[in-house]
């Protein structure tokens, strides 16, 4: 049976993933967790901006107009469309400690968690193939009157991200339907993260809807609430 990392980069379009530098995208984000956390509408229509190579994003207009976030994995930010800086913070996952799922956010953990959030999805599968990942093909998953095979991918420490392993879940055409994982900075919900409406730009297969539920101990989701929804419009990539 072939690779299944290898069949899902191809399937995405790894090879030509090589020559961007950057990716940016037109979204609306919203569901409970936002609104859990103090920002139902923040992220209702934003313009998404991500570094490829590095671990760099941000979003406009971000909880006000004229204004932006900042991420890295190190530091956050807030800065006017001029470029002056508002507001910042250092070693920003550490803002987390302590929090529990109804631990309401400041504008500098929604920009940290949104940050980490989008550049891992903008990313995915493709930061498979760096240095420091590890993947394994678990037991597969029946859903629905498909069965999908099943990729566990271990994160370096170098990487933010919501958990340090993850399971994504892949249908007939290679692509990613779900994924699993802990959102370890807002409690460790466990959660199953749909991915559908595949379109491609440039050569890439990019799922256009996403939605985010609470999972069951048996692997199920739990759907009398959407936790994270995320539609995106238009992707360019350069």
């Amino acid at each position: 049976m072939a690779d299944l990392r290898d069949l899902v980069l191809d399937a995405h379009g790894a090879g030509r993933w090589k020559r961007f530098r950057s990716i940016e995208g037109d979204m609306s984000i919203v569901g409970g967790l936002w609104a859990r956390k103090g920002w139902p509408d923040a992220l209702k229509s934003v313009r998404v901006t991500a570094d490829i190579a590095d671990q760099q994003l941000s979003y406009q207009p971000f909880t006000a107009e004229g204004l932006r976030s900042f991420y890295r994995p190190d530091e956050v930010a807030i800065d006017a469309f001029d470029g002056k800086r508002i507001k910042q913070r250092s070693n920003p996952r550490q803002a987390f400690a302590g929090h529990t799922p109804a631990t309401p956010w400041d504008d500098l953990h929604l920009a940290y968690f949104s940050g980490y959030a989008m550049w891992n999805y903008l990313n995915t599968p493709f930061i498979f193939a760096l240095p420091g990942f590890a993947s394994e093909e678990i037991e597969p998953w029946v859903e629905g009157h498909e069965t999908w095979r099943r990729l566990k991918i271990t994160f370096p420490e170098s990487v933010a991200t919501h958990s340090p392993e993850q399971v994504f879940y892949v249908n007939g055409s290679s692509l990613i339907a779900r994924l699993d994982y802990f959102a370890n900075v807002v409690g460790g919900i466990p959660t199953a993260h749909y991915t559908s409406d595949y379109r491609e730009f440039d050569g890439i297969k990019i799922p256009t809807k996403r939605r985010a539920y609470r999972r069951n101990a048996d692997g199920t989701p739990i759907q009398d609430g959407i936790v994270v929804a995320i539609d995106i419009s238009n992707i360019r990539l350069s």
